[in-house]
């Protein structure tokens, strides 16, 4: 083998490594993306205010 295709080797093994390095990171980002969006739809965190009631969240009086 010669030395030109042995540098060819060695730099189509760097270029898919970098691919499933890139793949890996944006797989990642996507499944966060997923996430945040099934936490959403089922309200996961902190409570909404426009899904509380009318009153809610206004004044309390504890003078009682």
């Amino acid at each position: 083998m010669d030395m030109m295709a042995m540098v060819g080797t060695v730099l189509a093994a760097q270029q898919g490594a970098l691919q499933s390095q890139v793949s890996a990171t944006v797989m990642k980002q996507n499944m966060d993306a997923e996430k945040s969006a099934v936490l959403t739809i089922l309200g996961a965190g902190q409570p909404s205010p426009a899904n509380v009631g009318a009153g809610i969240g206004n004044n309390l009086n504890i003078t009682a």
